[in-house]
């Protein structure tokens, strides 16, 4: 499998660990917040292998497959071998705007 991940996911990711360490800043560390990002990036890594495909449950998501992991779901597209990324949101995000 082939994985192309849009700038968009890394920086949803980036900005939401960010945030997290700001709003926590004398109890999360900036290892950990390294550490919880690069497991999230790791995640869509395992799309279409360990993290199976679903019906995505977001308005904005309709046409896209969508998986997810016990903190970040993800949209993306398959064509062929080719898995593309397009967008990320944390679970406690996971509602229409």
């Amino acid at each position: 499998m082939n994985y192309v991940i849009r700038k968009r996911c890394f920086a949803k990711i980036n900005t939401f660990y960010r945030n997290v360490s700001k709003k926590y800043m004398h109890t999360y560390s900036e290892e950990l917040m390294h550490k919880n990002a690069d497991d999230a990036v790791d995640a869509m890594y395992q799309i279409e292998r360990s993290l199976l495909r679903r019906e995505p449950i977001l308005v904005r998501w309709e046409g896209y497959h969508m998986a997810n992991t016990d903190k970040w779901y993800f949209a993306y597209t398959i064509d062929g071998e080719t898995v593309t990324v397009v967008d990320a949101c944390h679970a406690q995000n996971m509602h229409e705007k």
